[in-house]
C-alpha cells in the first residue's frame, strides 16, 4: 500500500478565525476514510482545499502524487468530488446530466452512451434513465450525483456528507454503493458527523474537532489508544466465591466486581478490566477453567465509535 493523500500543516483561516488548524493526515491506497468531526469542525474547508476550490494559508497537500497548489489539474482528473449538496440541472433527463459532465470531461461521445449504461446499472437508476432529474427523491439524486463523480474513472472519491439529509433505507444504499466502489479498486475519503457511517464500512477514521486532527487509525487501533483497559464480563455455574481470588493473582487483571452474589441458586456474574491482547484475553479463559472455574459466559464488551469520539474530543487525547 502507498500513501494516494497526504495533507501536512494544512492550515485555513477566514479572517481572526482558523478554520483549520495544522492539520496532518495520510490516507492509504484502497482505503474507506471516514473524516469524522461535528459541524464547524473544518471538514468541508479541508475537503475544498483537497478538491482544488479553496486556497490554503499554509500546509501542502499532495492526491495521487500531485500537489494541490502547484497541479490543481491533474489533481482534478485523480479525483470524483461530490459536494454536500446536490448541484444539478433539473430541466435534463437522468442521463442527459451525466452525458453532460461526460462531454465536460472530454469522453468521446460513442463510448459515452455505453459509460452511461454501465454507471446507471451500478447506481440502480437504469429503470430511471429518461425521467427528469427533479423527480427524483433525494436518495435517488445522492446515487445520481456518485455516479456522476465516477464518469472519468477516477483514482480517488472526495465525498462531503454523502449521506447526510437521507432516510434510513437510502443511507443503507449509499454504504453499500460505496463497498461496492471500494471493491472495484477506489479510494474513497468521505466526511461525516454520523458515526454508524464510519463503523459500518471504514478501514480507517479520522477526527477532527476545532480544526485540529484529535486522533486517526483504525477503529481498533483508536480503541486501543483511547480506552487500553478491555471490558470483561463472566457468568459461572459455581466456585463463585474463588473467581475474584483467581482473577485477581492474574497479570493485567484489574477491577473486580460482582455484579450479584449467586442469590437463589442463580448464576454468579463478574466484570473485570483487562490489559492485554487477544492471545492474553484467551490464556485467561483457560487459566479459569484450569481452576476449576464453570465458565458458562465469557465476553468482552465493545467499545463503539461513538465512545471513542466522545473521548478525544473531550480532550482525553491530544
Amino acid at each position: 500500500m502507498s500513501a494516494i493523500i497526504e495533507i501536512e500543516n494544512l492550515t485555513k483561516k477566514y479572517g481572526q478565525r482558523t478554520a483549520v488548524d495544522a492539520l496532518s493526515l495520510t490516507v492509504e491506497e484502497g482505503d474507506i476514510y471516514g473524516f469524522v468531526g461535528p459541524n464547524g469542525a473544518g471538514k468541508t474547508s479541508t475537503i475544498r482545499i483537497m478538491t482544488t476550490l479553496l486556497e490554503a494559508n499554509g500546509g501542502e497537500v499532495r492526491v495521487a502524487g500531485h500537489s494541490v497548489r502547484k497541479e490543481p489539474r491533474a489533481v482534478r482528473k485523480a479525483i470524483g468530488y461530490m459536494p454536500d449538496f446536490f448541484g444539478v440541472y433539473n430541466d435534463m433527463q437522468v442521463w442527459e446530466y451525466l452525458d453532460f459532465f461526460g462531454a465536460c470531461y472530454g469522453i468521446d461521445a460513442n463510448a459515452r452512451k455505453g459509460l452511461i449504461d454501465d454507471l446507471l446499472e451500478l447506481v440502480e437508476l437504469e429503470h430511471r434513465r429518461n425521467d427528469m432529474v427533479d423527480s427524483l427523491s433525494r436518495g435517488m439524486k445522492q446515487r445520481l450525483s456518485l455516479a456522476r463523480t465516477l464518469i472519468h474513472d477516477p483514482q480517488v472519491l472526495i465525498l462531503d456528507e454523502p449521506a447526510s439529509g437521507l432516510d434510513p433505507r437510502a443511507r443503507v444504499e449509499i454504504r453499500e454503493l460505496l463497498l461496492e466502489l471500494a471493491r472495484l479498486g477506489k479510494t474513497i475519503f468521505f466526511s461525516t458527523h454520523i458515526l454508524a457511517d464510519v463503523a459500518e464500512i471504514g478501514t480507517r477514521v479520522g477526527i477532527i474537532e476545532g480544526g485540529k486532527m484529535v486522533a486517526t487509525g483504525g477503529i481498533e487501533e483508536l480503541q486501543q489508544l483511547v480506552m487500553p483497559h478491555r471490558q470483561v464480563k463472566l457468568t459461572v455455574l459455581d466456585h463463585a466465591q474463588d473467581v475474584a481470588r483467581v482473577l485477581e493473582a492474574v497479570e493485567g487483571v484489574s477491577n473486580v466486581m460482582a455484579l450479584n452474589t449467586k442469590p437463589n441458586g442463580e448464576r454468579a456474574r463478574f466484570e473485570f478490566e483487562f490489559v492485554g491482547g487477544d492471545e492474553a484475553l484467551s490464556a485467561l479463559l483457560a487459566h479459569l477453567i484450569a481452576e476449576g472455574i464453570q465458565v458458562v459466559h465469557f465476553s468482552e464488551e465493545t467499545r463503539d465509535l461513538e465512545e471513542i469520539f466522545m473521548r478525544v474530543t473531550q480532550g482525553l487525547v491530544t
